[in-house]
């Protein structure tokens, strides 16, 4: 099958329309909250989501039937990367993490109940959800196997009892999607569920939230703790004991469209570079002129766009159904370290004025550095890779022997 990268006029002139929808309207949001959305109120994201619903970019991702624009990974590549220039315009197009990778999952998993419960509000911005796997260790971290929380049988559903961490936008949110053990033993690669618990059911308790780095996720992160948390059977999304395999259909693309956001980022931290190296003068020329700055400027490019290959190659696979797991791992691998390298570059060119308040490319670095951690980090992405490598070299050198 030829590879595809063509992008369809409608898809591109949607594209267009983000781009003007975030500099005219989303960064001056930006400006005025920093791009710290932690502890934001609610008033902000209501107010950027309206101004999406206007513009008729609310939800590019979702199917039309709930009330998005029913765009492929192709063509949310197109737009997230468009919406991914300023810190806040994910959560204005409602498609920053972790609500965009729950919608994506409620639509592949959810029966049709649950999605007019959950997707619907959910597309529609009228609710935030979250996503509740990791935990403390020795818990579910890097390594999802060993999940800890446990669900436990009682009449008529499950009682949920466990703690997990680093829960991103949990404050404020609506329900979460909560992985739980229903068998075996933490370590064993099989017996997780998914379950959808409402925020405000008894045994469900935020008890408390993470000071990070990174302080532009609306809502922050926290630790919550289920203790004799009870669900009904219908709260259980998908089938039981089948909970890994739901966090596969979640994550590789959850994890490409976390390269396709941070791309606009790196491309907006480039371009304040330039417009500073292109003014500022020193030893008698621009910064531009000068052959260490123009070296800076070259590998940034280059790191753009080999990013943007990596994204686009791996969206093209996932919308012809591949699984797409090695392929999203090197994305995910590749830009998170890229797009660090673009912003780091950016700040040193602009010197003083870069890790001064005035321009946000502080701002950008400290946010861009935790890209490297969550969703896994570069060094279990690569132990991944590595191992899939060896794998396949080996089935090739028996099939050759066969």
């Amino acid at each position: 099958m030829p590879i595809q990268f063509d992008i369809e006029p409608d898809v591109a002139q949607l594209a267009e329309r983000t781009r003007l929808f975030v500099r005219e309207v989303v960064i001056p949001v930006e400006a005025e909250t920093g791009g710290r959305l932690h502890d934001a109120p609610e008033k902000v994201r209501r107010q950027l989501q309206d101004g999406a619903r206007a513009a008729g970019l609310l939800s590019p991702h979702v199917g039309r039937a709930w009330g998005g624009l029913g765009l492929d990974t192709r063509g949310q590549a197109e737009v997230f990367e468009e919406a991914g220039y300023s810190l806040l315009g994910p959560l204005a197009l409602n498609i920053a993490a972790p609500d965009e990778g729950n919608m994506h999952l409620l639509e592949k998993v959810a029966t049709q109940a649950q999605k007019e419960r959950y997707l619907a509000p959910l597309a529609a911005g009228d609710i935030r959800s979250c996503f509740a796997m990791t935990e403390p260790a020795p818990g579910a971290g890097s390594d999802p196997s060993a999940l800890a929380t446990r669900a436990t049988r009682v009449p008529g559903g499950w009682r949920i009892d466990g703690r997990k961490w680093f829960i991103s936008g949990a404050r404020g949110a609506g329900f979460a999607i909560v992985m739980a053990r229903t068998g075996g033993e933490p370590g064993d690669r099989g017996g997780a569920t998914m379950f959808l618990v409402d925020a405000d059911l008894p045994g469900m308790t935020i008890e408390r939230d993470l000071k990070t780095l990174d302080e532009g996720l609306f809502g922050g992160h926290s630790e919550i703790v289920f203790d004799n948390c009870v669900v009904g059977d219908d709260q259980v999304l998908g089938e039981v004991d089948q909970g890994f395999a739901y966090a596969q259909v979640r994550l590789a693309p959850a994890r490409l469209t976390h390269c396709m956001r941070w791309l606009g980022l790196a491309r907006r931290a480039q371009d304040i570079a330039l417009e500073r190296a292109g003014t500022r003068e020193a030893f008698g020329s621009r910064l531009a002129e000068l052959g260490m700055i123009q070296q800076h400027l070259a590998d940034s490019e280059i790191d753009i766009a080999a990013s943007r290959a990596l994204i686009r190659h791996t969206a093209w696979l996932l919308d012809t159904g591949a699984r797409g797991a090695q392929e999203s791992s090197i994305a995910k691998t590749f830009v998170a370290e890229a797009v660090g390298r673009v912003v780091d570059r950016s700040l040193q060119i602009c010197g003083a004025l870069g890790i001064s308040s005035d321009i946000p490319l502080s701002r950008f670095l400290r946010e861009v550095r935790a890209f490297r951690i969550y969703d896994g980090p570069s060094e279990t992405h690569r132990w991944a890779i590595a191992r899939r490598a060896v794998s396949r070299h080996a089935r090739g050198l028996e099939e050759s022997a066969s």
